[in-house]
């Protein structure tokens, strides 16, 4: 099942984990509770909060997960716990930035956009639709897959 989720503004860490994961994670820095259930509702994102006061909103109710820790690290535990999610299954498929889905690009028009060197070492890149932000495989990539991998066997994951 494809989860949509929406982040509360104390969790921006936990949405660009969960960005890199693949996940939809929707993320507003300065969104009220009102807007933030209401998006909820209206686009069918499951919320996920460290408020309390949020979670006594009608609409908020019977649409949330509550995250318990202060630690990104434990709170990436705890949604994919949750959600029996696959952390490796979309790994790098969303902008990070806009969250919208990333598209495969010619080496050629990334030309303009990314450090000669980069052109010239690398063969494949990526772009956000809605950013125009382009991606490619760098070292960058295997430090974010090993963070991941060291979270998830962290001896208080279950």
């Amino acid at each position: 099942m494809e989860y949509k989720f929406i982040a509360d503004d104390m969790l921006g860490k936990l949405a660009k984990w969960m960005r890199v994961m693949g996940c939809d994670v929707e993320y507003f820095p300065n969104i009220s509770d009102r807007e933030l259930a209401e998006r909820a509702y209206t686009n069918g994102r499951i919320i996920l909060t460290r408020d309390t006061l949020l979670i006594r909103r009608k609409k908020v109710r019977n649409n949330h997960f509550f995250i318990r820790s202060d630690d990104y690290n434990e709170q990436l535990q705890e949604v994919i716990k949750r959600f029996s999610l696959n952390p490796f299954a979309g790994f790098l498929t969303r902008c990070l930035l806009c969250n919208e889905p990333l598209q495969n690009i010619e080496k050629e028009q990334a030309a303009a956009h990314v450090p000669p060197y980069v052109y010239e070492t690398r063969h494949s890149f990526k772009t956000c639709p809605s950013c125009k932000r382009i991606y490619w495989e760098a070292t960058h990539k295997d430090r974010m897959q090993e963070h991941l991998e060291a979270i998830l066997t962290d001896k208080n994951y279950l």
